[in-house]
């Protein structure tokens, strides 16, 4: 049986799976907050959750906001930013009595997705993660590009393309720079943006639920996030190529953007003629956990 661990910044989720791929059982979680030993606690009880009502032991996997440094073994560039600069894979492993393995959640995400998901058929697959944070996974063949600092596929601090005069200089990001993709496209993003322009909302989906009673303001915001998001994916097609984008989190979930977004994204790729598909995943906002378990291959 293998384990899959999808660790947010709202929620933590788990699967298990037995080898044959099929899904066993799931729970979910929150996510302790500003809190790294409630975490690792929290993690521990998901997996044990699973054990219980599966009556097995499994191999461990898991997917964070970020990464784990080639250099150091310390998690790095995580939004949650209260794993940053801790020995979590290590931490974890001792707290579980086994070992596990992390990677980032966008790559296991994009694993998922083009092993047996909405881009099994593609050659080179794009995953973006559009939730708590702004992430990006990159698989070749089937295969995660994780890269030799393990930031492949980090698109979310690059600047946000083609800037307006309104745009400049951007939100300050966690990573200490300013106007970073993050920062307008993330559910954080969005909504800080509604609310600067006069809305109220705690969290994205209240601004789709305004969106969908026709309000003015959810509507003028929602077209800006959606060239916002075709400039940003212009910018990987014209250095990656990729034959699909597929969507995951929690926005992944708005219908319109798939229509939207590739028709905007043509003023900006530098091709006459655009192929790429931008879809939503087969397995739901949820995919990364089972990228997580298939860390662990087959015996």
């Amino acid at each position: 049986m293998r384990i899959g661990i999808d660790l947010g910044g709202t929620k933590i989720e788990g699967i298990a799976l037995a080898n044959n791929g099929d899904e066993l059982s799931r729970h979910r979680i929150k996510t302790p907050h500003d809190d790294y030993p409630g975490t690792l606690q929290a993690i521990h009880d998901v997996v044990t959750y699973l054990e219980q009502q599966t009556n097995q032991t499994g191999s461990v996997g898991m997917g964070i906001p970020g990464a784990i440094s080639p250099a150091t073994g310390l998690v790095k560039n995580a939004n949650s930013t209260w794993l940053i600069g801790e020995p979590l894979e290590t931490d974890l492993a001792r707290k579980l009595e086994r070992p596990v393995r992390i990677s980032n959640d966008a790559n296991c995400f994009a694993v998922s997705e083009a092993t047996d998901g909405a881009a099994k058929d593609a050659e080179i697959v794009f995953g973006v993660i559009i939730g708590t944070g702004t992430g990006g996974g990159i698989c070749i063949s089937k295969h995660v590009v994780t890269g030799a600092n393990a930031i492949g596929g980090e698109w979310g601090h690059n600047p946000l393309p083609w800037p307006r005069d309104d745009e400049r200089p951007g939100l300050p990001c966690y990573c200490g720079k300013h106007g970073c993709i993050e920062t307008f496209l993330s559910g954080t993003g969005i909504t800080k943006h509604f609310n600067a322009a006069g809305g109220e909302a705690e969290r994205a989906e209240d601004i789709m639920a305004q969106l969908e009673a026709g309000d003015p303001l959810a509507q003028k915001v929602m077209t800006d996030y959606e060239d916002r998001m075709a400039r940003a994916l212009a910018s990987v097609i014209n250095i990656l190529d990729p034959d699909v984008i597929v969507l995951g989190g929690g926005l992944s979930n708005v219908d319109r953007l798939y229509q939207n977004v590739p028709r905007i994204w043509t003023n900006y790729v530098f091709s006459d003629h655009v192929a790429t598909r931008l879809v939503a995943p087969q397995h739901g906002d949820s995919s990364g956990v089972r990228g997580a378990a298939w860390l662990w291959p087959a015996d």
